[in-house]
């Protein structure tokens, strides 16, 4: 009996070493007077002088695209920039809610790494960076003063190089395959180009400016921008798509213009109650869902996204943009806060006005 219980104290004085790293202060790095970290603190630099970006980071990319396919041309893209088949090929992309992007077959991001969110931990040493990604996929960032290859293999996650113009880190990559998708489901081909600007404003923040260059698909280089935020006093821990033999992909099926052919008429004054901005956590990142109302129509916003409408196939249940919507209703009929439908579950997010 004694055993027993002491086994029982033991475990309960035990936290999981995953809640213990969690948890732990990053140490070496400013605080302010209550000991919280101070992200506004001059930036680091190494002993040679240069800024240094190493640390966890939490990437802030807006996020463009509902359900991984907009519409929407990222970055400065313009119309005219655009090569008819690339045009041809996102229309496709998004009819099919994007059900081929290879991210959903679990295989590596490519190019599309530098603007996608999550954690990335930056090791830094004079001749190399390394970037580690969540999904356990990594870059190394040649610092030796070596140039690209002119005629590489083509790789999921290229060949990069760098070299410092005063305190930005300027990094240049080719090498990619074609088998993965830049923002918004557009594509890209083999002869991509990629430069990455990087400037450490201060302790606890990056900005990140991307560059795709690929003439045999966009008539001209367009531009992407982004920051990062110091992710103190926590841990990255690893987050692998395909560890589930289940990941609920065989149950996504059909195509933007199915919800139409089942859509059902709602009342402009119950679509109304449903209008707000409702917010909650994606996996690990904060998501915030705009719901307006339009012409009758109800249109989905993501994280200052693109507004794309959403079909009625009940009261309070809606499709169309490779995600569902359903909104949860007190006695009044007001929403109060909404189910987003993946296919890896139910995200609830709570309505904020």
């Amino acid at each position: 009996m004694k055993i027993f219980t002491t086994v029982i104290i033991w475990t309960a004085l035990v936290t999981p070493l995953e809640a213990q790293w969690l948890q732990r202060r990053t140490p070496g790095i400013p605080r302010t007077a209550d000991g919280k970290p101070n992200l506004t603190a001059p930036a680091p630099r190494t002993a040679d002088g240069k800024p240094d970006v190493a640390g966890l980071w939490q990437m802030l990319s807006p996020d463009g695209a509902v359900g991984n396919v907009s519409l929407r041309k990222p970055g400065d893209l313009q119309s005219a920039d655009i090569q008819p088949w690339v045009q041809a090929l996102v229309q496709q992309r998004a009819e099919n809610f994007g059900i081929d992007n290879p991210r959903y077959q679990c295989l590596p991001d490519g190019p599309n790494y530098s603007v996608g969110q999550g954690f990335k931990r930056i090791l830094q040493t004079p001749a190399m960076i390394v970037i580690l990604q969540e999904d356990l996929t990594y870059r190394q960032i040649h610092m030796d003063g070596r140039a690209l290859e002119t005629d590489p293999n083509p790789t999921w996650m290229g060949y990069s190089v760098g070299h410092w113009e005063g305190d930005t880190l300027v990094v240049e990559s080719n090498g990619y395959n074609d088998r993965t998708w830049l923002l918004g489901g557009y594509p890209h081909t083999e002869g991509l180009r990629m430069t990455e600007r990087f400037q450490r404003t201060d302790f606890g923040h990056l900005e990140i400016a991307v560059t795709f260059d690929d003439p045999k698909a966009y008539n001209k280089a367009w531009t992407f921008r982004l920051s990062a935020r110091l992710a103190a006093d926590t841990e990255m821990m690893e987050s692998v798509c395909n560890e589930r033999p289940d990941n609920g992909q065989q149950h996504w099926i059909g195509k933007t213009s199915d919800a139409q052919k089942s859509a059902v008429k709602v009342a402009a004054e119950v679509l109304a109650k449903y209008a707000g901005v409702y917010k909650g956590i994606y996996g690990r990142n904060p998501r915030t869902v705009e719901v307006t109302l339009s012409g009758g129509t109800l249109f989905i916003s993501v994280n200052g996204g693109p507004k794309q409408p959403i079909v009625a196939q009940s009261e309070t249940k809606f499709s169309g943009t490779g995600l569902s919507y359903q909104f949860i209703r007190d006695d009044h009929g007001i929403a109060t806060h909404v189910l987003e439908g993946h296919i890896s579950g139910d995200y609830k997010f709570e309505r904020q006005n």
